[in-house]
Parts: structure tokens; C-alpha cells; sequence
């Protein structure tokens, strides 16, 4: 079954992108969940199955348990949408609970070793670009997806702070240090226009061709300068966002300013860095002797 074929998914689409106005990642993992359940039960209308089909599509995935949490979040929010428009009388999935999802301690680097990544060769303009990017990633703990859609017009200098559209279009202002305004200062004004080669673009961060930095693009940046300075470590964009956190928690920083600064609209998800900062009180505690009198 495709998505043509069932108008009350492209409703459901539409309602995600136009009125709770879901960010592209979030709204394209709906679709392509939606696709995949569709293509599941083939030429059965997705808007008629029964909480057995649900169960038997789920028990059958071979998928892991966090996939399946994610499908059933989907199936929840699809047949709500179509109850509360009077397009079903009951949601099949209501019943259903989602599967336990092992909680793991996010990854985060050193500080040693964030100066390490930060410590960049400064010979071309490309390195001005990466060093202004790792710098501002580092000093604001942004999404990658944040970093990426910054405009000019996003950075301010004289209050020296950035302007970052988050999840579900909500804004949040980010102060940033003299450090990352130094490296940007450079990037912007000697270095962004070389790289354009006299193309026109409001993107901070560019490549080549006068487009914004892409995501596999940047993941391909982070990955080469791990290796030059050695971190052995499986790095992404969101271990230097945890990083952020557990670095500002280990210094002392309260857990609702650094609520604020992630964007996190439940301070629940931002707990997880005190679990970290715990860990690393007991790990020192356990590296260094210490004696009973």
C-alpha cells in the first residue's frame, strides 16, 4: 500500500508539518514510519487496522525495541488525529504500551580531549570555517540541525549572542564567549566570502558550491579532525552537545540554565547530565586514595 492510497495519512502529514509545525527530521521520521507500516499490511487501509494488526506488525518487526517505541508513538499520535476528527470511533493502539527501552548515559568527551578537537591547523580557509563551527557548537551545546540553518543575521556580535531557531520553531537566545567570537570574527569576515567565491548566501556556515554546510558533510569534517588529534572515540555532532552539558554541570552550572541553553522543554531530559556528573564523582573518587583515620 502507498501513501496515495490513504488520504488520511497525507491529512495526518499535513497536520504534522503545517499546524504543529514539526521540525524536517521529526516530520520526514513520521512519514517514513508510516511508509514502512503501510508497506507492512500492503493493500489493508492503515486507517482500519484492529489493535491485533498493530500487535502482530509489532511482534513481527525485527527491528530493536527503540524502532518499535518509535513506530508506536507514531501509530498513537496517527489514530488520535483521526479520532479527533471523526475519522475512527477508537484508536487501536491506545492499549498498547510501549516496549522498555534500556536508558543509556549519553557520550561525552574531556575536556582535555574537546581542547584537543578544538586545537585545529590553521593554514586554509576551510580550517577558519571548521574551527568557527566547533567553537560555536561547543560554547552554545546546540543540535547539529541548529548549527546548520544559522543565518548572518542569527549571529550578534555586540550582544554576543546567537539566535537559534529549535525544535517546533521555538527561538532561544545563546550567549557565546570572546573565544567563539574571535573565530567567527575571522571566519566571517576574511575567510566566508573566499569560500563562496563571490557567491551570494545567508548561511553562516558554507561550502563550496555557496550552499549551507550539510550534515554528512560536517560528519565527514569531525571525523577527519578525530583522527589528526588522535580521539579514538565514536564522535557525532550530539557527543559535543553532551559534552557541553556534562562540562557546564561538572563547573558548577544549574540544571535550568542548562534546560535553557539545550533547549529542552522538559527538564526530565536534561536530568540524565546529573547521572553523568554523578558517575564522574564516583570514578574520581575511585581513581584516587584515600584513607580512614
Amino acid at each position: 500500500m502507498t501513501l496515495e492510497l490513504d488520504q488520511n495519512i497525507n491529512l495526518f502529514l499535513d497536520y504534522l508539518k503545517y499546524e504543529r509545525k514539526l521540525s524536517e527530521n521529526t516530520y520526514e521520521s513520521y512519514r517514513y514510519n508510516l511508509i514502512k507500516i503501510s508497506n507492512y499490511f500492503k493493500d489493508k487501509n492503515i486507517s482500519l487496522l484492529t489493535e491485533d494488526d498493530l500487535r502482530t506488525f509489532l511482534y513481527n518487526s525485527k527491528e530493536v525495541s527503540k524502532t518499535k517505541a518509535h513506530y508506536l508513538t507514531v501509530l498513537k499520535a496517527f489514530y488520535n488525529y483521526l479520532l479527533d476528527n471523526n475519522l475512527i470511533k477508537t484508536n487501536p493502539a491506545a492499549n498498547i504500551k510501549l516496549p522498555k527501552i534500556e536508558k543509556k548515559l549519553p557520550k561525552f568527551l574531556t575536556e582535555d580531549e574537546v581542547d584537543k578537537l578544538l586545537d585545529i591547523r590553521l593554514t586554509k580557509p576551510i580550517d577558519y570555517r571548521n574551527k568557527a563551527m566547533l567553537e560555536l557548537l561547543y560554547a552554545t551545546g546546540m543540535r547539529i540541525s541548529e548549527l546548520l540553518n544559522l543565518t548572518l543575521s542569527n549571529y550578534n556580535e555586540v550582544d554576543a549572542s546567537v539566535k537559534v531557531m529549535g525544535k517546533g520553531s521555538k527561538e532561544r537566545i545563546i550567549p557565546i564567549g570572546d573565544i567563539t567570537i574571535k573565530y567567527l570574527n575571522l571566519y566571517i569576515n576574511e575567510y566566508r566570502n573566499f569560500i563562496l567565491k563571490n557567491k551570494i548566501s545567508d548561511y553562516l556556515f558554507v561550502n563550496y558550491n555557496g550552499s549551507k554546510m550539510s550534515r554528512q558533510g560536517f560528519f565527514k569534517i569531525l571525523k577527519n579532525l578525530c583522527d589528526e588529534c588522535g580521539i579514538q572515540k565514536e564522535i557525532s555532532p550530539h557527543v559535543l552537545r553532551h559534552s557541553f552539558a556534562t562540562h557546564l554541570l561538572n563547573n558548577g552550572a544549574d540544571l535550568r540554565i542548562i534546560q535553557e541553553l539545550l533547549g529542552h522543554e522538559n527538564i526530565s531530559t536534561t536530568e540524565i547530565y546529573s547521572h553523568l556528573s554523578k558517575e564522574k564523582l564516583i570514578d574520581d573518587y575511585q581513581k584516587h586514595p584515600h584513607y580512614e583515620e
